[in-house]
């Protein structure tokens, strides 16, 4: 790509490469979550999911057959019924994507750069809705930091861009 140049040693200032390396090891976390995750739901598929929901929820003081816990049970029960397929490969994109990022970003590539700065980028929207519409510390330090981390990447690229002959 036009612009864009393998890093030499001493390319990237030891600070920026100690952020880069942070949000690297963020993004693979990420991954690693969504992973574990994926795979305790692959795991629960053989079972009977309606009878351990319906254990969970009396477990914790509710009755299975009151609204919300009724409307739970359904919902597990339509979800049991559908092809979970596309759900499972959108899981394994994601997983993949976020190890892809942090592999790219502790090596310093720019490919690494972009794709965390159009993938971070992608949730801001959300986020700010979600900020505007249920407010908290939380929320709003979910968007702060991704847009201090799009910023970041977004500075990085420009750096390379500036540097590039």
């Amino acid at each position: 790509m036009p612009g864009m140049h393998p890093p030499t040693p001493g390319d990237v200032p030891p600070p920026h490469r100690q952020a880069l390396r942070a949000i690297a090891a963020f993004e693979a976390l990420k991954g690693f979550a969504a992973l574990a995750a994926s795979l305790g739901f692959v795991g629960l598929l053989p079972h009977d999911l309606h009878h351990i929901v319906a254990s969970l929820i009396g477990h914790i003081g509710l009755a299975p057959g009151d609204r919300y816990p009724a409307m739970v049970l359904t919902d597990i029960d339509h979800l049991m019924g559908t092809n979970l397929k596309p759900l499972l490969l959108a899981a394994a994109a994601y997983v993949l994507v976020r190890f892809a990022e942090a592999y790219g970003l502790w090596q310093d590539r720019w490919w690494g750069e972009w794709l965390g700065a159009l993938s971070g980028a992608l949730y801001i929207p959300f986020e700010l809705w979600h900020f505007a519409h249920r407010p908290s510390v939380a929320s709003a330090a979910v968007a702060l930091a991704n847009m201090a981390i799009v910023g970041f990447l977004g500075q990085q690229l420009w750096r390379r861009r500036r540097q590039s002959p």
